[in-house]
């Protein structure tokens, strides 16, 4: 299939075949597109939990809007960011810049100068919410990448974070859930899979500025 067909193909899927799994080549493959995935200035302010536990999985559908995806899925991903956000990421970025390209202070520091007093400017609210932003552009990617690798999928906001962040023990790890992604493989009696997709003209869609 070509992009186009493969966007058409996927759907966000209702039921998950429970006897299907994904391979761990299809899992490495998506951790890796989301490591890959693009955020503003390059700070990565995100983490993605992959979870292959069904008992975890069942406990996590009680605060999932019941959705029985969350259990019937083969792995469930959840990006998460951090709950307090400070200038450390910036020291810790620049680092890996440094390692990474051996680029020099007197290039690096202006730039660094610039983050470091932008991210002093605002509020922690406002990083939060910078930083959610930052979790729909992960959310987008993997489902690109998912269609174009036939692994369904299922994006959530239907979930309370507080109870993920239980569950996961991702306070201990200063992280917060923000999207929950069922991802595996369509069951054959998944009422949706035979529907047409409805979608607007893409002439009420797309605006061509010349």
């Amino acid at each position: 299939m070509n992009t186009i067909e493969s966007l058409q193909w996927r759907y966000a899927v209702k039921k998950f075949d429970k006897n299907k799994t994904l391979s761990a080549q299809q899992i490495e493959t998506l951790k890796e597109a989301f490591n890959l995935t693009p955020t503003s200035y390059g700070l990565q302010p995100i983490k993605l939990a992959v979870i292959q536990n069904k008992a975890i999985q069942e406990e996590l559908v009680l605060h999932s809007m019941n959705q029985p995806q969350v259990l019937e899925a083969s792995h469930l991903l959840v990006i998460c960011i951090p709950k307090i956000y400070d200038n450390m990421e910036v020291e810790n970025y620049f680092d890996l810049v440094q390692e990474v390209r051996q680029t020099p202070d007197e290039i690096i520091n202006p730039f660094k100068e610039f983050l470091t007093n932008q991210l002093a400017n605002k509020t922690q609210e406002e990083l939060t919410i910078w930083n959610k932003n930052q979790a729909y552009i992960a959310l987008g990617n993997l489902l690109t990448v998912c269609a174009i690798e036939k692994i369904d999928a299922c994006p959530m906001e239907g979930f309370i974070p507080e109870k993920y962040d239980e569950v996961l023990k991702l306070n201990k790890q200063n992280l917060t859930s923000v999207l929950v992604i069922p991802v595996g493989f369509r069951a054959e009696d998944d009422y949706m899979k035979d529907l047409k997709k409805v979608r607007k003209n893409i002439d009420d869609s797309i605006i061509d500025i010349k």
